[in-house]
């Protein structure tokens, strides 16, 4: 599994794979094969209001997420290592240094809808 982009220094990212704690989460467990895994995530991420699914691979999905008031755009990316059985994501706005929040927020949101569908 190819590594995700490094967080910036800016609070408006969170990864699985940031340095620091206040932009770590953890990574999303999964028992099923990737296939299923992966169309499931797929599923979760097309739900999302305002997303867009820009990039689908084999063992990557990349998604825009556009706010609803002034339509900045946060991009996501989902990376599946297979032998681990782990998902691995990094969520993080374009422009402007804080988010309120928002990044962390949806990335709870994915891994409570993708854990549920299990």
């Amino acid at each position: 599994m190819r590594d995700l982009p490094p967080c910036p220094r800016t609070p408006n990212c969170v990864s699985t794979q940031a340095v620091r704690s206040s932009q770590r989460m953890e990574p999303i467990p999964y028992t099923v094969p990737l296939r299923e895994a992966r169309a499931r995530m797929l599923a979760v991420l097309r739900a999302l209001p305002r997303t867009r699914i820009v990039e689908e691979g084999p063992d990557v999905l990349r998604a825009e997420c556009r706010s609803r008031i002034l339509r900045f755009v946060d991009d996501v990316e989902v990376r599946f290592d297979d032998a681990a059985k782990l998902i691995h994501f990094r969520s993080a706005s374009r422009l402007g240094r804080r988010d309120f929040g928002v990044n962390r927020e949806r990335m709870e949101q994915v891994r409570m809808a993708f854990l549920a569908a299990s």
